[in-house]
């Protein structure tokens, strides 16, 4: 990809600073006492000794690049002596050289447990840390934070190196010189801050979704965060282990050069999101290869392919031979998934469902009507699903994932390792949504791979909604006929006309004329800040509708908050009470306990939500809010997920004029920088269907 990368994450930068507010949740653990908390730090734990152990398989240099010449030959010898452990990297930039593709290894089995809660820093540790920080100039507030990053000998990694202050979320790279120039007096042009904002940059490109960036790509953005000698600073923090180097092909084997060498793009990843990619990819292979014999004769398969209507019998068929199977579609089609799911229990096969959180997984229950569906982090958490069989993978025979665009690279990688062999695992998600939260496009990438069946529903949402929605999504806006008042456009001339017209809405005009009450309405904005985001819109609406002095961490019994156990990760719900033990709310159904500690990082109110916040539900009425300032918030996918949250009715409270039509029908998602396609080439070959 040789466009220029963008590091700004979903939403906006600022979005990004605040945690615990990106994307649809999880729930409370219903088994053990395990919070959602809790349980989302098990698998990350898992995640992280799953790279380790990747780590400790990397046996001696890269075995590659022996015709390689030039700077891009001393760049790959600098690599090999890194690994080998003999010196540090060469003062050279270029490019390294691809490592062999290795077999796909047999997935370690694991039976996740409950695990205890995240440990507290020493009081100590804590204390030590502020010192520091003050010494510095930091706001010792942030002590906590950083202790829980830094661990307990935070203290002395800051005073060893005070640009490891970048690794605490939200600080950038001009507070963390300030910092260091005032703990150490170092300058910008120590070799530790090129490292450090080398690493930072990785973790802001994460958080806007790519799992690597082109080496030229960095290099760029070490130079506009004024690293002087920007080349040597990736150098240097390859040489530490800091980040990973790539190197992958363009194009086919024909496109070689007239020197006999293909074209090559290098890519430097954070070592967690590059492994994990790796990791996805050797798992699809092992299913796409592991499926060779049906379970239940085949007449079975095709006499319930038969019985199916329209796109679920393709459904049914494909997933009868193959291990990897794709389905796209918008909310209607969630009965082909669900006919799949009841097809596959007739046939005496063990089927689970996982949605991407539990306003989808009770819509999905109802579908299927039985038990066999979880959300995604509670099924790897173990906190809802089948349970794992001796060898730690999860038993079933086949998995439906439903919201799939909604997986990054590491919890897909996650859901392939926990499957067995010859299970089959059916991705289903609507193409036109918003990507992931966290890095990677797994489900885009796999589309574009052809590495599978894919089937598409031919089944489109109904009504002058669906009509809607489904135009956005080819990117045409189109005016549709809307008889019942299924769709109103409020025009606004201004920002405070905008908040005045949404409350009123919300409050008074749709209850009254649409009979959808307040309580399930939901406010769609493009970000949290500015003079109609979520804040400002959230505390109108909170005067209106439970007017309170936010006695409890600025909450008060009867609001409505987004809670989000994890960064990436939320949950609509609503506050019931407060005692010693902390906030206690109820989401999707479930009581949800969130400390004291927890409240202000973790929950925000809720009547209005980002876009990115608002994936994986639906509401009845929804009123998305397009203000003049918003305009470059607005592309073609995050139109199409406010629009599509709407069950029965949609208002747009619409101050942005021609900036809509616009970015539906010109302004794409935002490119990300991802290496799964390349990964499973050598691995699968391009199917037909």
């Amino acid at each position: 990809m040789e466009h220029a990368v963008s590091t700004e994450p979903p939403e906006t930068a600022e979005d990004a600073e605040e945690p615990g507010t990106s994307a649809e949740g999880t729930e409370v653990s219903e088994a053990a006492q395990v919070s959602e908390a809790e349980a989302e730090l098990a698998a990350q734990r898992l995640e992280r000794e799953r790279i380790e152990r990747r780590k400790a398989e990397r046996q001696g240099p890269i075995e590659a690049g022996g015709k390689l010449s030039g700077t891009a030959a001393d760049l790959l010898a600098a690599v090999r002596a890194v690994e080998s452990g003999e010196k540090p990297a060469v003062a050279v930039f270029a490019e390294a050289a691809p490592a062999p593709r290795r077999p796909a290894p047999e997935p370690v089995r694991r039976v996740p447990a409950a695990a205890p809660g995240p440990v507290a820093p020493a009081a100590g540790a804590v204390e030590d840390l502020r010192g520091v920080l003050v010494q510095g100039g930091a706001p010792e507030g942030i002590a906590v934070q950083a202790a829980g990053v830094l661990g307990d000998g935070g203290a002395d990694v800051l005073r060893a190196d005070p640009w490891q202050l970048l690794r605490v979320p939200g600080v950038r790279p001009e507070q963390a010189d300030g910092f260091a120039r005032a703990l150490l007096g170092a300058g910008p042009d120590d070799e530790r801050r090129g490292r450090a904002v080398t690493v930072w940059l990785l973790e802001q490109a994460a958080l806007a979704g790519h799992t690597v960036l082109d080496m030229a790509a960095l290099v760029a953005a070490l130079g506009r965060q004024k690293v002087p000698e920007a080349e040597e600073a990736v150098q240097n923090a390859i040489a530490e282990g800091d980040v990973l180097v790539f190197q992958d092909a363009v194009g086919d084997a024909g496109g070689a050069e007239e020197d006999g060498e293909p074209p090559v793009r290098v890519l430097v990843g954070l070592e967690r999101c590059a492994l994990a990619e790796e990791s996805l990819a050797d798992g699809l292979a092992r299913l796409v290869d592991s499926v060779t014999a049906q379970d239940g004769a085949g007449e079975e398969w095709e006499r319930a392919a038969v019985s199916a209507e329209g796109s679920a019998g393709g459904l049914i068929r494909a997933v009868a031979g193959h291990g990897l199977v794709l389905h796209t579609g918008g909310e209607a089609s969630l009965a082909e998934p669900a006919a799949l799911v009841r097809a596959a229990r007739g046939l005496g096969l063990r089927v689970w469902a996982a949605a991407h959180g539990p306003v989808g997984r009770a819509r999905f229950a109802g579908l299927v009507e039985g038990t066999g569906v979880a959300t995604v982090a509670g099924l790897l958490s173990g906190a809802e699903g089948p349970g794992r069989d001796a060898d730690g993978a999860l038993d079933v025979d086949l998995l439906v994932v439903l919201d799939a665009p909604q997986l990054d690279v590491e919890t897909a990688a996650l859901v392939t390792e926990s499957l067995p062999d010859g299970a089959r695992l059916v991705l289903a998600g609507d193409p036109g949504v918003l990507w992931s939260a966290g890095p990677g496009r797994v489900f885009a990438d796999l589309l574009a791979a052809r590495v599978c069946p894919q089937v598409a529903s031919r089944r489109p949402d109904p009504g002058p909604l669906g009509e809607l929605v489904s135009g956005v999504g080819v990117g045409e806006l189109n005016p549709v006929a809307a008889p019942g008042k299924e769709v109103v456009i409020v025009p606004v001339r201004d920002a405070g006309e905008a908040v005045h017209r949404t409350v009123q809405l919300v409050v008074d005009s749709v209850p009254r004329a649409i009979g959808v009450p307040a309580e399930e309405t939901q406010v769609i904005t493009p970000g949290h800040g500015g003079a109609v985001g979520t804040r400002v819109l959230n505390a109108a609406l909170k005067e209106r509708l439970n007017p309170g002095p936010g006695r409890f961490g600025g909450f008060d019994p009867g609001d409505r908050v987004a809670y989000s156990p994890v960064p990436g990760r939320t949950l609509p719900g609503r506050v019931v009470r407060a005692d010693g033990e902390g906030l206690h709310l109820e989401c999707g159904g479930e009581e949800v306990v969130v400390p004291r500690e927890r409240v202000e990082p973790s929950l925000r109110h809720g009547w209005a939500l980002t876009a990115h916040q608002a994936v994986g539900c639906r509401w009845p009425a929804v009123v998305v809010v397009l203000p003049g300032d918003a305009v470059q918030a607005l592309s073609r996918p995050w139109v199409y997920t406010a629009f599509s949250r709407a069950d029965r009715h949609l208002s747009v409270v619409h101050g942005a004029e021609q900036a809509l039509p616009r970015a539906v029908a010109e302004v794409p998602a935002k490119p990300r920088t991802t290496r799964l396609p390349v990964l499973l080439a050598p691995q699968v070959p391009v199917t037909e269907g």
